[in-house]
């Protein structure tokens, strides 16, 4: 616990298992985590049964591959229902370094933030992490559009590393968010509607050969995805179309 707050780490897992047991030992180093839900997303790979070797975390395995939005929402159905009072959501593929956790989460039991986001952008870890100059550029037309649709100014809608204190998930209507990858800029949208406090870490990042990733068309359709997003968090403000949250 941090300050008397249960803090719990989500992982939304697909094909993780090159990367899983690296990412869940950094994880369980932090004494601030109390617990470790991992979902499973019917991954062809060994990820549940690596993950079921953990003696500290909670497994979830879907039936069937339900999307990346989807596993979203089951780890943070369990996380509540388990009592969380601090949710941090990270990715299993190495990517973020989860040393992190410590400095996420007493931004979030300070009451001074209700969302923290761990940025690649902010001091320049993307690059230096080397992610893909396409995905890059792609990563700053996009908040662009992003920050100016909503009237935010962050540094990146895009990151896989990010938390969220329990009050605030419940009152996120995430479950009638995308399946998809566009869940990640829904629910931020949603946060950025409601006036939540968001914070921002610099985060390296490690782009390896293991790690997750889509490829371009499935970018492009994200990429649509984000900005429909924009638009509509715009037309409700005009009350064009209804609220986000």
């Amino acid at each position: 616990m941090l300050d008397g707050r249960k803090i719990v780490v989500v992982m939304p897992a697909y094909n993780a298992a090159n990367t899983l047991q690296r990412t869940y030992d950094e994880v369980i180093a932090h004494t601030v985590v109390d617990e470790v839900i991992i979902v499973d997303d019917a991954s062809a790979d060994e990820t549940v049964a690596i993950a079921r070797t953990f003696p500290r975390a909670h497994v979830e395995v879907h039936a069937r591959n339900s999307g990346y939005g989807a596993n979203q929402k089951t780890c943070y159905r369990i996380a509540l229902a388990a009592g969380a009072d601090i949710v941090i959501m990270i990715h299993p593929d190495y990517q973020y370094t989860p040393k992190l956790i410590p400095a996420v989460a007493s931004l979030l039991t300070s009451g001074l933030y209700e969302c923290v986001l761990a940025s690649r952008i902010l001091g320049g870890g993307a690059i230096k992490g080397g992610m893909p100059w396409w995905k890059y550029l792609a990563n700053r037309v996009l908040t662009l559009c992003e920050n100016v649709l909503t009237g935010a100014k962050l540094s990146e809608y895009h990151t896989g590393y990010r938390a969220f204190t329990a009050d605030l998930l419940r009152r996120l209507p995430f479950e009638r968010n995308d399946d998809g990858f566009a869940f990640d800029n829904e629910i931020l949208a949603q946060i950025i509607w409601l006036g939540a406090p968001i914070a921002e870490v610099t985060c390296p990042a490690k782009y390896l050969p293991e790690s997750s990733s889509i490829g371009f068309w499935s970018s492009v359709r994200y990429g649509l995805a984000c900005l429909i997003t924009g638009v509509r968090f715009r037309f409700a403000r005009w009350g064009i179309v209804p609220p986000l949250a």
